[in-house]
């Protein structure tokens, strides 16, 4: 299985880079925190109490609970993303007597694989990046001029460790489709999409909205005092209720896109009737893109909608509750969630188009030209941002509420509108030039011969 493994990693580069990108982020994330407790854990209680703020340690703890968070939740994301594009070699395995543990052991063995070759320049971000924000802590005194990074191992091991498990945890739900339904109706279903979202995947996204809302009411119901506890609860529940949204994302994508499908079709009655279909029939396709664009969204307009209320409010008590230290920690919060949504956005889009080649090369034997596809892929690009964004913007809203109503007991938060819109704005300069430059990449040459060639 290890040469099979590493072949089809060779055969969809454009599949496995976004994958191995998550993964970076998520040894990187956890090297960087890791030694920061470390080098907590290693100072003397003197110097610990010496500085101002939270201390190293809480965070520590604050920003690693969330980030570490997000880039595993980006890690799924991209594995169940490489899954999908090689049910067809999968299904052809199951064929030819391959058990479903084998199956299950191939796409294992993708997942330790590529975790084994970002670990070095993980672990090489993750120092940097440690050294670069315990320099900057020092310079705002909130941590002790003479704490250092740590030269132990450790962290990184630990790192190491945690996202090996992650990504087998990972393996085994986007293996769990493919290797318990039976040979033939394994090749069947890689040859179409399915058409409705299993009732498992439909119970757990109501799970986890339910967790994502008890979040929220815990966010809601903390008192006034505790502004820090209650934006953590507000985030995390963002980031389940996203979740969710990742769960029943074909579901939640294929509605969205029907309704907003109509406008376009209008608009460009040729390109955007056929972005529309695109769109609706290839369901999981556009919850790929569009879950890593809601994460951009609600994550960054929870955060600046949580910063903006929480100056607000303290503004109006004319107390320092919102010191200069806490505005720069949720800015640098906001800045590291922004950057991993973003690295997750580019990627899935890049990938997700790179593996249409042959879609495109059957349009244009039938006689669509270059212009006409790149028409196409903007109004599917255009729609992909919107949905996200809508997507994003609901759960940003959500949580934003909830931490509001902690704040200044109520649910209408101080919304900065510049803000929001630059948020929305660099949705959309991430979507449609990532769509576009890959979709002129993939149209190049001629049609025949990614036409009569595989999926990849």
């Amino acid at each position: 299985m290890i040469p099979l493994a590493l072949g089809q990693m060779r055969r969809r580069p454009a599949a496995f880079a976004g994958l191995a990108v998550a993964l970076l982020l998520a040894i990187a994330t956890l090297t960087l925190f890791g030694l920061l407790f470390a080098a907590d854990s290693t100072t003397p209680a003197a110097a610990r109490k010496a500085a101002d703020g939270p201390g190293l340690m809480v965070i520590a703890g604050a920003f690693g609970e969330i980030a570490v968070l997000v880039a595993f939740f980006v890690v799924v994301n991209a594995l169940g993303f490489a899954v999908r594009q090689q049910h067809r070699e999968l299904a052809l395995l199951r064929t030819i007597a391959a058990t479903p543990r084998q199956a299950r052991r191939l796409i294992r063995g993708q997942a330790v694989a590529t975790a084994l070759v970002v670990a070095a320049p993980g672990w090489a971000v993750g120092v940097l990046s440690a050294r670069g924000l315990l320099a900057e802590l020092q310079r705002r005194g909130m941590a002790a001029p003479g704490v250092q990074v740590p030269g132990t191992p450790l962290p990184l091991l630990v790192a190491l460790a945690v996202a090996l498990a992650v990504g087998l945890a990972a393996s085994a739900v986007a293996a769990r489709r493919i290797s318990r339904i039976a040979p033939a109706s394994a090749l069947t279903a890689s040859a179409t999409e399915q058409g409705r979202t299993g009732a498992p995947r439909l119970l757990a996204a109501a799970g986890a909205l339910t967790g994502g809302a008890l979040l929220l009411r815990l966010a809601a119901t903390r008192p006034a005092g505790e502004v820090d506890k209650a934006a953590q609860a507000a985030l995390l529940g963002s980031l389940v209720l996203l979740v969710a949204v990742a769960l029943a994302g074909p579901f939640a994508a294929r509605v969205l896109a029907a309704a907003l499908g109509t406008p376009v079709r209008v608009l460009a009655p040729g390109a955007g009737w056929l972005a529309d279909a695109n769109l609706r029939g290839y369901a999981r396709r556009l919850s790929s893109a569009v879950v890593p664009v809601a994460l951009l969204v609600g994550l960054s307009g929870t955060m600046l909608v949580m910063t903006s209320t929480a100056e607000h409010a303290a503004g109006a008590a004319a107390s320092g509750a919102t010191s200069a230290t806490d505005v720069w920690l949720r800015q640098a919060e906001l800045a590291m969630l922004t950057c991993f949504a973003a690295v997750s956005t580019v990627n899935t889009l890049v990938a997700v188009t790179a593996e249409r080649r042959r879609e495109f090369a059957l349009l244009r034997l039938v006689g669509a030209t270059r212009p006409q596809l790149l028409r196409m892929l903007t109004a599917e690009a255009a729609l992909t941002t919107v949905v996200g964004v809508l997507l994003g913007a609901a759960v940003a809203g959500a949580a934003s509420a909830a931490f509001s109503t902690a704040v200044n007991g109520s649910p209408m938060p101080t919304v900065p509108v510049a803000g929001c819109w630059w948020i929305a704005a660099g949705a959309t300069a991430l979507t449609v030039p990532a769509v576009l430059a890959t979709g002129l990449r993939a149209v190049r040459g001629p049609a025949a011969v990614p036409a009569a060639g595989s999926r990849g």
